[in-house]
């Protein structure tokens, strides 16, 4: 269970302000299918955080004991300090629109998350909770999920209502706490 929940968590409070929730904006404003654009992002995001947790168990093996908090810890530390540099929305593949809400949303979110900084997280938790892989993925998807549905359905008022950077702050801070705790209860 602290497989799914440090993923959901680690996730959900990631993607605030990150480029996917722009691209969660940039779909919904573009297609009226808000269901086909979120099963867009589940089926990309399944895809994507397995494949980067698998890598994460594969590289586990090589991390010497008693250096899983230090670099759990620390790697939300780095989180946290990449959550300060803002995205930008980069989804100029307006060729992909042709083939509709979900496969938009599918091709365009598996592109998003390569490099980012939730499929690094994926990366290390799965390498962190190698026993219990499965709950990393669902977790990580079930923060994608919680981050960018609320996006799909109401993002023009949200950003109405909440400074971006604001909020990339508070998950900045949430992240070096998370890191501490982390490297203290190792």
């Amino acid at each position: 269970m602290d497989a799914l929940l440090s993923s959901f968590t680690a996730v959900a409070i990631a993607e605030i302000g990150d480029k996917t929730q722009l691209l969660s904006l940039f779909l919904a404003a573009r297609f009226r299918n808000k269901t086909a654009i979120i099963a867009g992002i589940l089926v990309a995001t399944l895809l994507n955080h397995a494949a980067s947790a698998w890598l994460g168990v594969w590289a586990a093996q090589f991390i010497p004991a008693g250096w899983g908090p230090w670099l759990l810890g620390g790697s939300f530390i780095a989180v946290a300090l990449w959550l300060l540099i803002p995205d930008k929305d980069d989804s100029d593949d307006t060729a992909m629109l042709k083939y509709g809400a979900f496969v938009a949303s599918c091709v365009l979110f598996f592109l998003a998350e390569i490099g980012d900084k939730t499929q690094v997280a994926t990366v290390i938790l799965a390498a962190a909770f190698d026993d219990a892989v499965w709950m990393v993925i669902w977790g990580t998807t079930l923060g994608m999920l919680a981050a960018n549905v609320p996006v799909v359905y109401a993002g023009s008022w949200l950003l109405q209502k909440i400074s971006l950077d604001w909020a990339r702050r508070s998950a900045c801070a949430i992240f070096i706490l998370l890191g501490i705790a982390t490297i203290i209860s190792g």
